[in-house]
């Protein structure tokens, strides 16, 4: 199979479609790319968001990651139960979320877990149950330096909830956590100018804390495309996520990035339901659709302009509908891969050219056990 085929299967034909595919190999040249960019596994804290399985978890703790983050208590659950040692849960638990972060945490305790805050409020309730359950777990202060969407910005209000949180027992002040994923600046210096200016107030907030005699452990910071920005930088811990699947959006817009597309979604062409119009098996249900057109790129075809999605169907124009059949298969890459990936209970994973299993994409639901 030539270069440019890569993506082909041979014994698809059976496939109910539409489906998504996973490609071990590429996953693993992302991982060793990852590694490159960071310069040690020490450096990084992988976001598991996009893909949410255990195998994919697994590939990256063999290189020696063994620091994560996640995004829901399913994934956090997720982690523990495949043996991470060192899990964020990257977002700030409110109501029951608490208690379900206590409750995963009790059930393993040979893990380090930890959560995001961003008000005293909401630190003090989670200090009282640990208090209450004598369970300890670390908290990071939540830095908004632009993406408008959570945290504090920087300000004296970060200095005094990490003083506060330091001053408790069971509730442990480890560092800062700052998403910078506005920041998506094509040229790559550009990018990487920008990405230190936005730091810099950061850096300046926990040398004031250390000059005060606080120790401020880690700063997370630096998304997908972020992250090579900040990787020269030896005091800080590097957290991509897309970057294990790629898609078409960051692919297209960051050309430099040298990660492959390790996930394809696999549909038919249903209907011709007009003489230069298509209409394949790829709604909303199968793909995100929050971006706008183009949804996908084709991989197998170049010649179609996608005009239409919803639930079950996704309509296309096409130039030369003479060349194609009812039934054909098209290969495609998602332009935004995470929320693709939450629509399938399982992937069906492609080793030399043929499906050779599937992977559960065990942390898609909400909840697993707690």
């Amino acid at each position: 199979m030539s270069d440019s085929n890569w993506f082909t299967v041979q014994n698809i034909e059976a496939l109910t479609t539409p489906s998504l595919l996973l490609y071990p190999d590429r996953i693993e040249h992302n991982i060793r790319e990852m590694l490159r960019i960071a310069g040690s596994a020490e450096k990084l804290r992988p976001h598991i968001k996009t893909y949410k399985m255990a195998e994919v978890i697994q590939m990256q703790q063999k290189h020696g990651i063994n620091k994560f983050k996640c995004a829901t208590i399913a994934e956090m659950e997720l982690l523990a139960s495949t043996g991470a040692k060192d899990i964020l849960l990257a977002m700030q638990p409110v109501g029951p979320e608490i208690k379900r972060f206590f409750e995963v945490a009790a059930n393993f305790p040979n893990a380090m877990f930890a959560c995001l805050v961003d008000n005293l409020g909401i630190a003090n309730r989670i200090e009282a149950m640990a208090l209450e359950r004598k369970q300890s777990v670390g908290a990071f202060i939540d830095i908004n330096n632009g993406m408008n969407r959570t945290g504090i910005a920087p300000s004296v209000a970060v200095l005094e909830l990490f003083k506060s949180i330091s001053g408790n027992e069971y509730l442990v002040a480890r560092g800062f956590h700052v998403y910078d994923g506005h920041l998506r600046i094509q040229d790559f210096e550009e990018r990487k100018k920008a990405c230190a200016e936005a730091l810099q107030p950061v850096l300046e907030m926990r040398d004031t804390l250390e000059a005060d005699g606080y120790k401020v452990e880690s700063i997370i910071v630096g998304g997908s495309p972020t992250f090579p920005a900040h990787a020269h930088r030896d005091d800080i811990v590097l957290s991509p996520g897309t970057t294990l699947l790629w898609d078409e959006g960051y692919g297209s817009k960051f050309p430099e990035m040298n990660f492959q597309h390790a996930a394809v979604l696999v549909t038919r062409l249903i209907s011709k339901p007009q003489s230069e119009q298509f209409c394949l098996d790829l709604g909303h249900k199968s793909l995100a659709s929050e971006m706008p057109f183009p949804r996908v790129k084709f991989l197998n075809s170049d010649d179609f302009e996608q005009l239409g999605q919803s639930e079950e169907h996704f309509v296309l124009s096409v130039s030369n509908p003479e060349n194609y059949e009812i039934g054909d298969l098209f290969y495609a890459i998602p332009m935004h891969i995470c929320p693709t990936v939450a629509k399938y209970p399982n992937v069906h994973v492609v080793e030399d050219g043929r499906i050779s299993s599937s992977w559960k994409v065990a942390a898609r639901d909400r909840k697993i056990n707690f």
